[in-house]
């Protein structure tokens, strides 16, 4: 579940402004057998530029036969985009397939993620996917049950001497701007206080080229996206052992849509009963990562 500073705008204007993006930015680029995938589930998400269309002008959901999900678009592999221009990942595989046994057409947003919360409030979006981390934002969204599983990890250079976190202290290290890694930092004051600097970062495509160009010494994110980031960039990274935190991915909702977060649950317990998120999963990391029914 994971990860350059954003500045937030009007929710609508970002919006408008986001979902117009067509090419890929410099993310990770991924293998033969990834990029087939990616193809595939390409074919069947709506493509950049079409979430617009699916809003009024006052920010609300045009349609209420829409399910407008909210993703950071620099966070594969949960969402992102690919090779192809469309947006893909493994998050926005599951929301689709949410939204086809609801009957809803499917709306990937591209959103700031510093800027989600203003998202949601306005009703440009109708929910969070996007290895959006539960722990620590219990009360604050109306939540699913977790999908999966995560933890706060450090990557670093394989030789860069650093092998626990006690090596850390007096280095540059680098997470992305709002995210559960930074919060789980601010809550282990003790541990960001031997740094030598803590930087944010809008995305971690970018913690991952200051990482290359040894701008800084170690990225804070989620171990999910770090494997893949790690394997899709063939680079010489590695994950401390030692974790930051552990904590678990679900769907985040508006405080208070019980209704619409009860009809994505039930799709979620259906698909694991019936195997498919099983075969989404072992599509993009090669196994069954979820938690739905274990």
């Amino acid at each position: 579940m994971m990860k350059k500073v954003w500045k937030a705008a009007a929710a609508m204007g970002l919006a408008v402004l986001l979902s117009g993006c067509s090419g890929q930015k410099d993310a990770v680029t991924a293998t033969t057998a990834d990029t087939k995938a990616a193809d595939t589930t390409a074919a069947d998400i709506t493509a950049p530029g079409t979430a617009a269309a699916k809003t009024e002008e006052n920010g609300k959901a045009a349609d209420a036969n829409t399910f407008t999900v909210g993703f950071d678009q620099d966070f594969p592999p949960m969402g992102f985009v690919g090779d192809n221009g469309e947006y893909t990942g493994f998050d926005l595989e599951l929301a689709k397939e949410v939204a086809d046994r609801l009957g809803k057409i499917f709306v990937p947003q591209p959103i700031a993620w510093d800027a989600k919360d203003m998202e949601l409030e306005s009703g440009n979006i109708d929910c969070i996917w996007n290895g959006f981390t539960i722990t620590g934002r219990e009360d604050s969204y109306t939540w699913t049950k977790p999908y999966m599983e995560n933890s706060q990890v450090f990557v670093v250079g394989k030789d860069s001497g650093i092998k626990t976190l006690a090596d850390l202290a007096g280095k540059v290290v680098e997470v992305q701007a709002d995210s559960s890694a930074e919060k789980a930092l601010q809550a282990d004051g003790k541990l960001a206080e031997t740094f030598g600097t803590l930087q944010t970062t809008p995305d971690y495509n970018t913690a991952f080229m200051d990482l290359e160009m040894g701008a800084v010494d170690a990225v804070a994110m989620d171990v999910i996206v770090a494997a893949y980031q790690i394997e899709q960039r063939k680079a010489d990274f590695v994950i401390l052992e030692e974790a930051l935190a552990a904590e678990e991915y679900g769907v985040g909702f508006k405080k208070g849509n019980e209704a619409l977060r009860d009809q994505v649950q039930e799709q979620l317990e259906a698909m694991a009963a019936d195997g498919t998120l099983k075969k989404i999963s072992e599509k993009w990391f090669g196994k069954d990562v979820t938690a739905i029914g274990k």
